[in-house]
């Protein structure tokens, strides 16, 4: 079963409080894509980021990308901020992602921000169909199915036209 390539896109304006949400909302899209085994890492990795953005980023709007294609997951954080200065150090948000990923990197954007990436290579677990089940014959016997039969068009007696639409009382 080939896996189905999986996009999640999240505009959120960085605060302390919605550091938790957004780790909360990536882990559950990751559970979805049955990717269980990725829910801590990337969450730690996204959550440092974020903590980052908060602390050091003037502009706290920032966009998170999610792309799964079977084999890789990529998950990219971008702020409007160029300064990557400050995360360099060792002990920086930038070393954590470099010994929890697969492989990582940082770019300029057109419109004078940065995008800092991080990847993991993993194999889904087999998705269970999203269709129902055809339903098994019961032991019981099945009645036939209604054979369905042209009906006859009706017409007046005269042969003048049809009665269909029209109401007719047979009795009287």
């Amino acid at each position: 079963m080939k896996a189905v390539p999986c996009y999640y896109y999240l505009d959120v304006e960085v605060s302390p409080e919605r550091v938790g949400q957004v780790r909360r909302i990536l882990a559950a899209h990751l559970r979805y894509w049955n990717l269980d085994t990725l829910v801590e890492p990337v969450g730690h990795c996204a959550e440092a980021l974020l903590h980052t953005i908060d602390e050091h980023a003037p502009d706290k709007n920032t966009t998170i990308e999610m792309w799964w294609n079977g084999q890789h997951l990529i998950t990219a954080v971008s702020d409007n901020d160029q300064d990557i200065g400050p995360h360099y150090a060792p002990q920086g948000c930038l070393a954590q992602i470099a010994a929890l990923s697969d492989g990582w990197g940082c770019c300029a954007t057109g419109a004078g921000g940065k995008i800092i990436w991080f990847s993991w290579r993993a194999r889904a677990a087999e998705r269970a169909p999203l269709v129902p089940a055809v339903p098994v014959p019961s032991l019981r016997e099945a009645r036939r199915t209604p054979c369905l039969l042209p009906e006859p068009a009706l017409t007046r007696p005269d042969g003048s036209g049809s009665l269909v639409g029209v109401a007719s009382n047979a009795d009287g």
